[in-house]
């Protein structure tokens, strides 16, 4: 599934969520390493010493999010 977002897009599968910011930096994470602050509309990395985090434009795209990777 893909996302887009104002910086670019959001690219979800079973096992990887990839972040593609306008054509110009690529972020990747297991889907196991991200994690979700539904307050401050955050989805956020964290694989031990790799770390980012992404604020996204809404609600809805945060929940998008999390029902595709089957997230609660």
């Amino acid at each position: 599934m893909i996302i887009e977002f104002s910086n670019g897009k959001i690219v979800l599968t079973a096992f990887e969520v990839q972040v593609r910011l306008n054509s110009q930096c690529h972020l990747y994470a297991m889907v196991e390493d991200i994690k979700f602050h539904q307050d401050a509309l955050m989805m956020i990395a964290d694989a031990g010493a790799v770390r980012w985090n992404l604020k996204l434009d809404n609600e809805q795209q945060l929940l998008q999010i999390k029902t595709e990777l089957g997230v609660s």
